[in-house]
């Protein structure tokens, strides 16, 4: 059985992760998405609410399961009895990082394979940092997120932009 782990912090999951995604699932028998956490970023969702939003977007994929972890990568593989670990390339800044990774993962358990997808020229240009950006300042981009995240999105933009207000006025007291 092909068992293939996709990692990443998904916050949040784009339509460019959503197609790999459905690629990924029509290669491996089974496909693991890992809401990951990444301290370097700073997430707009917790990690519960982004498993809830990537289980809901792949809810039609019967052989993709949405799972999270903390730790190795490499760990999580062996965890979950994964041989394949699948990546998105958008362009070469992605393919110098992820192969990187890709080495650091080989030197930490030989067996570990990682397999490339190339992102679709469509969304090529996305990622979810830009997408926060463009919906903070009041950019429409539903055609870049699936609909249950698109409203998850704003709203909890909406709710930032009120406790900023908040914030303010309470300094100004």
């Amino acid at each position: 059985m092909k068992i293939a782990l996709f990692p990443g912090t998904f916050d949040p999951l784009t339509l460019g992760h959503l197609d790999l995604i459905k690629r990924g699932s029509a290669l491996f028998d089974q496909l693991a998405v890992a809401v990951m956490t990444n301290e370097s970023k700073k997430p707009l969702f917790t990690v519960d609410e982004r498993v809830a939003q990537v289980k809901e977007a792949v809810s039609g994929l019967a052989n993709v399961s949405v799972i999270t972890a903390q730790g190795l990568t490499v760990d999580l593989m062996n965890k979950i009895g994964a041989d394949y670990l699948m990546r998105g390339l958008r362009n070469t800044e992605d393919f110098r990082y992820e192969r990187d990774i890709s080495a650091m993962n080989n030197y930490l358990d030989d067996q570990c394979e990682t397999v490339f997808f190339l992102a679709k020229p469509e969304y090529q240009h996305l990622s979810s940092s830009l997408l926060k950006e463009v919906t903070a300042a009041g950019g429409d981009i539903s055609a870049y997120l699936p609909a249950n995240i698109n409203t998850a999105l704003k709203k909890r933009l909406e709710e930032r932009q009120l406790m900023q207000v908040k914030e303010s006025n309470e300094k100004t007291r």
